[in-house]
């Protein structure tokens, strides 16, 4: 049996029921489980490297400074508690880029902790899983969250971004091959990268996530809500896409979509870290 975990970033005090709604109803028909990458208390200004206002912003005039929790969506809090096939993953605090980089570890538990607050505000469980903002994190943040979380989802690891201590174990991964790996009580997934997005040939989307998904024991696929309406109508071609994805997903006799809570509950065999064939589109 194959594992599935889809993921998808940047659910926020932004984001509008209906949206979720249009992209994921195939998926809560078939009871395939859609994690959301929740950021418990979002920035209104965020920009990217290049100064661009964030995707999730949806062309909202930024607000210097401002935030709003997770809390300020009644509607999304009341969609999501009537839709449970929706699982929250903790996506940093407020999403900045370079969020959980050079920090002490203090302060990275710090924010951690007003991160899970605004998740109970909204009266929401503390996520169990944990997701970088832009993949952004370092050592020190690497061992607070290893305290905190049972699963760290990214696109790839780095040495030098991992604890001294971790690098055996990371370097033993390698030479497996293995697209995922443990260390200090923390199931560490990487992902092939972003294959459902506006940015891929939407002709060979469904084919390369196919590919994936037989690649790998897990396969995180990772999308973002906000790319299917980024110019603010909904992107047709790209959400057909997306629901291609849903019946290959709930047809495939050998392949079984899970939460990340299943993972860090310990439900699946001891050879979920396998990678099965040689990868082609891993970031690592």
């Amino acid at each position: 049996m194959n594992y599935v975990i889809l993921r998808d970033d940047d659910t926020c005090a932004l984001t509008k029921p209906e949206h979720l709604e249009r992209l994921y109803r195939p998926f809560l028909q078939a009871g395939l489980p859609v994690n959301l990458a929740t950021i418990p208390n979002v920035r209104l200004d965020v920009r990217l490297p290049d100064g661009s206002p964030e995707g999730f912003l949806l062309g909202q005039r930024p607000t210097a400074g401002g935030t709003r929790p997770l809390a300020g969506n009644p509607e999304l809090l009341a969609y999501l508690r009537a839709n449970p096939g929706y699982r929250l993953v903790f996506h940093g605090f407020q999403h900045e880029y370079f969020e959980f980089v050079r920090l002490s570890e203090a302060e990275v538990g710090r924010r951690l902790d007003a991160g899970a607050a605004a998740f109970r505000e909204a009266g929401v469980a503390v996520p169990e899983t944990f997701v970088a903002p832009y993949d952004q994190y370092d050592p020190r943040s690497l061992r607070v969250l290893s305290r905190r979380f049972q699963v760290f989802s990214t696109g790839w690891f780095n040495v030098g971004r991992l604890p001294w201590s971790w690098w055996p174990a990371y370097w033993r991964k390698r030479q497996r091959g293995d697209a995922h790996w443990q260390r200090d009580g923390l199931r560490l997934l990487s992902h092939p990268g972003c294959l459902l997005s506006y940015h891929r040939d939407y002709g060979r989307m469904l084919a390369n996530v196919q590919a994936a998904v037989r690649q790998r024991r897990v396969t995180v696929l990772v999308t973002h809500w906000w790319e299917y309406y980024r110019d603010g109508r909904p992107d047709d071609a790209f959400i057909a896409v997306l629901h291609a994805v849903a019946d290959f997903l709930k047809q495939e006799p050998d392949v079984k979509v899970i939460a990340f809570s299943e993972l860090a509950a310990g439900t699946l065999p001891e050879d979920w870290c396998t990678t099965l064939a040689a990868e082609t589109t891993s970031a690592l």
